[in-house]
Parts: structure tokens; C-alpha cells; sequence
């Protein structure tokens, strides 16, 4: 919220100054002449101008540029205003300039609003526009112009400081329906290897001292003579890290509804899986994978949502291609037993040596590739098809082998994109506790 800031003071627009000089050289022409028809001519320009600044206000209304509300998603609405505080018992006119976020479409015009203060009021001037892509902003700076006695005097006010503005990106539509690999919290709805309190039947075996009697199974008991308990497995919640490979950049950003870059589809596709497992009682923690190496611990729920899209807007939209340190990426993925879901477009080699050191420490891992499907280079030249061709088919080539290796690599497609890989991760840990017995 800024400051009401007051006009530096009343100056002459040029309808004053062609007011002025129409009156003055029809007094002179009549004056030269002789004529007294010309000064009749005069008289009714001279009387309204005279009249209109007699209305002139002592100072200039203070304005103050405000937003509803400082966070927005993509494709939802932006809505500022510059209220203006007019004291002056005339009415005056107020016309301001704002200065918009690039991504951020004006709902009218394009940028320039006008409306009439009434005297002796406070009015608002609505600045409200579209979001069309994720990121941090600011909204403004805005200056006011206002216009008293009738257009012969304006009054420009002071700049408006701008105001944050947060865009949040859209969480597209998905769901999970296959069970996590490893589930080892204290409680939640995923089925875990134990045995404990749940609803999925496990065993039925003979009564003992500490049962619950609700856990009689009165079938067997009825046939055996002895009694018997149902056991089940206990529920419990687990742990899901997303490493956002944010190093590349590839594409054209289009905003909402428009063209994906890798770093879009990473973001959205990243606030997509938070909010699903967040809200689902698991524990969701964030670590990028770049220049800065930055990292959002564990929690659970709609405030660790939150506190996610705020991570996810602060992700460096400028990429460098760095790299940090293997091991000082491994000594924030913890603990071992959560499962890594890797956001990465396979663009280089370095990726590709990331998943294969991740799945050399047995950690449940999923790959989403989250390179778009119409990416092409941003030089066209006479070998460009050839060389796209090329480095495609090494692309693919890369993929197979981390799918040989045991890493699961597939597209984001939205809703039910991580049931695939899941399910491939889990196989693959009952098959490692099979061949561990």
C-alpha cells in the first residue's frame, strides 16, 4: 500500500493559453480598427474564462495507489485502484497513467483512466486487468493527473510508488490413484508394510492377551473353536520431494492458454503435484536444482500449499545452465525413504547423471519430463532438421537407458500422469525385498 501523495500545485493548460490569446488579439485588432463590434466578440470568451477560474481549487487532490489483493493465479484478475481524495467543494477531473507488468493484460485500454470527482468525495479509479503468467511483479508506478475549471488548469501529481504483486501459477487438474512405494509417517491413508491400524486386511490369527474385542473375526472363531482376530495393515503417510531442474530453458512462454516453456510446465506442473499430495495428509518438500540450490522443507496441508506457490513464484526465470555440486544437492534430499519426483526436460547429459546417481542410492525415484512436445531451436539454418533429428534421437536414446537402469521417465500429461510411474516404482521395491529375502 503506498502513501497518499499531494499535487506539486495548479499550472495553465494550453486552453487557457488559447483563451487568453484569442482575447487578447480581438482587443487589439478592435482597438486598431476602431471597431466596437470586435470587443462584443471578446466579452462572452473573456466572462466564462474569468468565471471558470474563480472555481480554481486551493491545492490538488492526494492519491494513493491500492491493490485488493496482492496474489493472483494465472487467468485470474488484477485488480488495483488509485483513490483520489477530493476536498475542494468544485468538481474536478482526474485522468491516470499506469504502468502494467508485462503479463498482465488492461481489461480496457491501455493503461489511461479517467472519471469525474464529484466535490467534496473520495473516488476510486479501477485499474484491473488479467494475469496470464506466473512470477512476482510490481504494479505501477501510476501517476495522477487532475483537471479543475472547466480544462484551464491541471495539476500533475506525484509518482506513485509500485506495488508488489504475486501471480501464482495454475495448478492443473491431477490425481493419483496407485498407492505410494514407501509410506512410513505416524499416520495417513497410504498402506504401509506393517501391520497396525488400517482398513486393508492383512492376517487372521489366534486371539492374544491385548486384542481389541472388536477385532474378533466370528466366522473363524465359529469354525475353529478358537478365537481368531483380523490384523491389518496400518496406514500411515509419506514423504514426497520434488527437485525442480530448473538449470535449461527451452521454448517460447505463451502465458496461460498460449505456448509452454520448459520452465512453465516445470512450475505448473510442480504447484499440480504439491497441492494433490499436500492436501492428501503427505508431507511435500521442494528443492531446486540450480544456480541458487534452493529448498523448502517438509509439511503437510493447505498452508504448506501456500508456502509452495510462494517458493514456486521466486524460481529463477532466467536460467544459467549451472550445475551444483552432486553431493551437496544429495545432503538436502532427505530423508532416504521419500519418494523423488525429478522435474527435469533431459536437455544435457548432467540431467541424465543426476537420475543416475539418485537411483544408485536405492531411492524410490520418478522422472517427469517436462520438455514441450513443439520445442525448436531459435536459429532455423540449412542443417537445422538434420541436427534436430540428430539430437532427438539421442534424447531418446538417453531415456531408454535411464528406463533399462530402472528409472521410470515419462511425460507430464496432467491428471493420472505419476499413476504409471508409481506403480513402476512400486514393483520394483517389492522386488527388491523379495530378492533381499
Amino acid at each position: 500500500m503506498s502513501t497518499p501523495v499531494a499535487g506539486a500545485g495548479w499550472r495553465p493548460t494550453r486552453a487557457l493559453y488559447r483563451a487568453t490569446l484569442v482575447v487578447a488579439l480581438t482587443l487589439l485588432t478592435a482597438a486598431l480598427l476602431g471597431t466596437r463590434e470586435l470587443v462584443l466578440l471578446a466579452v462572452p470568451v473573456a466572462v466564462g474564462t474569468a468565471l471558470a477560474l474563480r472555481r480554481r481549487p486551493g491545492q490538488p487532490p492526494a492519491a494513493k495507489l491500492l491493490l485488493d489483493e496482492p496474489t493472483s493465479v494465472e487467468g485470474g484478475p488484477v485488480v488495483g485502484r488509485v483513490r483520489v481524495d477530493n476536498d475542494t467543494p468544485y468538481p474536478l477531473l482526474c485522468v491516470v497513467h499506469a504502468q502494467l507488468p508485462p503479463w498482465i493484460t488492461p481489461r480496457h485500454g491501455v493503461g489511461y483512466y479517467a472519471a469525474a470527482l464529484p466535490a467534496g468525495t473520495t473516488t476510486g479509479l479501477l485499474l484491473q486487468g488479467t494475469a496470464r503468467r506466473w512470477g512476482r511483479y510490481r504494479l505501477g508506478p501510476a501517476v495522477a493527473r487532475t483537471v479543475a475549471c472547466d480544462g484551464l488548469l491541471v495539476a500533475d501529481g506525484e509518482p506513485l510508488p509500485a506495488l508488489p504483486l504475486a501471480v501464482y501459477p495454475a495448478a492443473e487438474s491431477f490425481d493419483a490413484e496407485q498407492a505410494m512405494p514407501r509410506a512410513g509417517g505416524i499416520v495417513g491413508q497410504h498402506r504401509s508394510r506393517r501391520p497396525g491400524e488400517g482398513g486393508e486386511l492383512a492376517d487372521v490369527r489366534l486371539f492374544q492377551p491385548g486384542d481389541r474385542l472388536r477385532r474378533l473375526n466370528w466366522r473363524v472363531t465359529q469354525r475353529t473353536g478358537q478365537p481368531h482376530v483380523n490384523t491389518t495393515f496400518a496406514e500411515r503417510d509419506a514423504e514426497v520431494l520434488l527437485l525442480l531442474d530448473v538449470r535449461l530453458e527451452a521454448g517460447v512462454p505463451g502465458g496461460l492458454g498460449g505456448g509452454d516453456s520448459v520452465l512453465d510446465r516445470t512450475v505448473r506442473a510442480a504447484a499440480a503435484i504439491t497441492e494433490h499430495f499436500a492436501h492428501q495428509g503427505d508431507r511435500v518438500a521442494l528443492v531446486e536444482y540450480g544456480q541458487r540450490l534452493r529448498r523448502l522443507r517438509a509439511g503437510t496441508g493447505r498452508r504448506q500449499y501456500l508456502s509452495a506457490l510462494e517458493w514456486l513464484v521466486a524460481t529463477d526465470r532466467t536460467p544459467t545452465g549451472f550445475a551444483p555440486n552432486t553431493r551437496l544437492l544429495s545432503s538436502g534430499l532427505k530423508p532416504p525413504t521419500a519418494l523423488v519426483i525429478v522435474l527435469t526436460p533431459l536437455l544435457d547429459l548432467q540431467s541424465a547423471q543426476l537420475l543416475a546417481t539418485l537411483t544408485r542410492t536405492g531411492r524410490s525415484l520418478v522422472t517427469v519430463d517436462t520438455l514441450p512436445e513443439q520445442v525448436r531451436p531459435p536459429v532455423e539454418g540449412a542443417w537445422t532438421s538434420v541436427a534436430t533429428r540428430l539430437w532427438q534421437v539421442e534424447r531418446a536414446n538417453t531415456i531408454g537407458r535411464l528406463r533399462a537402469a530402472g528409472v521410470p521417465v515419462e511425460p507430464w500429461q496432467g491428471a493420472g500422469s505419476l499413476d504409471l510411474m508409481l506403480r513402476h516404482v512400486a514393483r520394483l521395491a517389492t522386488t527388491a525385498r523379495v530378492m533381499a529375502r
